[in-house]
């Protein structure tokens, strides 16, 4: 009997260990932002792992249709590639932040790559638009005990979601988006992808579709997509 029980508590800690380290909502490694309070109309809109060409350019075109803003989280090597679109991010009115450089999965790297990764974002970053960013948010939302303290002490504070889209599946544009207006309460910050981490001119269309259906819904009833910073000043 208490060898039974000893085995269902090792395998509840572990549970609560892979939660801690994967859970968008976690706490215990380090404070993150994950929404404002439900009810707020406020929607925080934001697009990992790009710049992506075509398909950053055509959510931009969409979300200045809508006079929505968005938060993109970049990874590092594709802005080297093409800072001119991080500069028409930028230009558009959209806030930017640091998805690493070559988007590792963080936990298995040790404190000093784990640094390095996100300086050469940094760096990346400012050599396109002239300035960092103050945000990040960690590859497949992987962190452990020091990955935050990390990003702090370089001025980053972590962002994670409160609703994902699963669109780094490539569903169809109707399976993203109805999951999303499902969900959606107010005050949400809300995962999608304008990019990939396997490589430049991943096929994002079904998000592009799928963001404007999630516009379509919900600014006719006045609510507001803005950046992660604005939701910040306002928490």
């Amino acid at each position: 009997m208490l060898k039974a029980l000893a085995g269902v508590g090792a395998a509840a800690v572990a549970a609560t260990a892979v939660y801690q380290a994967v859970g968008p909502g976690a706490q215990w490694y380090g404070r993150s932002f994950v929404r404002l309070r439900p009810g707020t109309k406020k929607i925080g809109l934001t697009y990992d792992d790009g710049p992506n060409d075509p398909h950053t350019l055509r959510l931009l075109e969409l979300l200045a249709k809508h006079s929505a803003r968005a938060t993109f989280f970049l990874i590092g090597r594709y802005v080297q590639q093409r800072p001119d679109i991080v500069r028409e991010i930028v230009n558009a009115g959209h806030a930017i932040g640091n998805h690493t450089f070559t988007h590792p999965h963080l936990p298995f790297l040790s404190n000093q790559q784990t640094q390095r990764e996100f300086e050469r974002c940094q760096q990346a970053i400012a050599d396109a638009v002239g300035v960092a960013p103050a945000i990040f948010r960690p590859p497949f939302g992987m962190r452990r005990p020091g990955t935050f303290q990390i990003a702090n002490a370089l001025g980053l504070e972590a962002i994670m979601w409160s609703i994902t889209g699963f669109d780094w599946k490539a569903p169809v544009a109707a399976k993203i988006s109805g999951r999303v207006n499902r969900l959606i309460r107010g005050g949400d910050v809300v995962l999608l992808h304008d990019g990939s981490h396997l490589g430049m001119g991943a096929d994002r269309s079904q998000s592009v579709l799928a963001t404007g259906a999630v516009l379509e819904q919900w600014r006719p009833k006045d609510y507001e997509f803005v950046t992660i910073p604005e939701m910040l000043e306002t928490r």
